[in-house]
């Protein structure tokens, strides 16, 4: 999943592991890996997206997203309830889907990182306060 341009197998597993079709399980991987990207906190003392896909690594590294032409700064703060609003919203998806291809898409980065780049991958996203 590591060689080249590897984004259509993690979007193979996404859709594997979801149920969902390759297309929509595409659009919820980025909407996925973009709120991961805005999410992301702290400093980490290893690149946790070293081993992921060209494609895949600039979805959690790269710019934030512009709408109507200025920078969004999202919460920082917000916990996984929000997460899933935010994938269902950019993704266009019911929050089924939602959750299925939110869940999909942290299982194909488990098997595409080590268990040590995960952990400290998911220890640097926001909690509930609950």
């Amino acid at each position: 999943m590591t060689d080249g341009d590897g984004f259509p197998y993690f979007i193979d597993a996404v859709s594997r592991r979801s149920g969902l079709p390759s297309g929509q399980a595409a659009t919820l991987a980025r909407a996925v890996l973009r709120t991961m990207a805005e999410r992301v906190t702290g400093d980490a003392p290893d690149d946790p997206v070293g081993r992921l896909p060209d494609r895949v690594d600039g979805y959690l590294i790269g710019p934030p997203p512009v709408e109507g032409g200025a920078a969004v700064a999202p919460p920082t703060d917000a916990g996984p309830a929000e997460f899933l609003r935010r994938v269902q919203e950019r993704a266009g998806v019911d929050p089924a889907a939602a959750r299925a291809g939110t869940a999909a898409v942290f299982a194909t980065l488990r098997q595409a990182m080590t268990v040590r780049e995960f952990h400290e991958m998911v220890a640097r996203l926001p909690r509930d306060d609950s």
